[in-house]
């Protein structure tokens, strides 16, 4: 297998983001929370991932936004359950080695699970509350 390259840059990002959400918009578990249930206008979407990602792995804050008022939001419309949160962290983990290695791409990976964790509780701490 040849030798993979750290995360180092934007264009390494966009590569990641990219080959993801192809992963993501075809997949059996979770594609259709973002074909169908979310309705994403990817044109807007896409920037905003590639800003999130360079602001958590490089800390070049360049993300304004509140990803969790919007995960919140979109389990209102379909119930977000630990299935959908373990097999998006199972592409991002296999995305990302299948493409990088290395510091940066560890960060990644220990970001998703950090971002998956956090968001399953605030949403069932949001659903209690209801």
């Amino acid at each position: 297998m040849p030798h993979r390259k750290d995360i180092e840059n934007r264009q390494d990002i966009e590569l990641l983001v990219n080959t993801f959400y192809k992963k993501v918009l075809s997949d059996k578990i979770i594609g259709y929370i973002f074909n169908d249930v979310a309705i994403i206008n990817w044109d807007e979407h896409m920037p905003k991932m590639y800003d999130f990602w360079e602001t958590t792995l490089f800390q070049n804050i360049v993300y304004k936004g509140n990803p969790m008022n919007v995960h919140i939001d979109l389990n209102k419309k379909e119930s977000l359950n630990k299935q959908h949160f373990d097999q998006w962290l199972a592409l991002f983990n296999e995305t990302v080695d299948a493409l990088f290695d290395g510091q940066k791409a560890h960060l990644a990976k220990t970001r998703a699970l950090s971002i998956a964790t956090v968001m399953q509780i605030k949403i069932h701490q949001q659903s209690q509350q209801q």
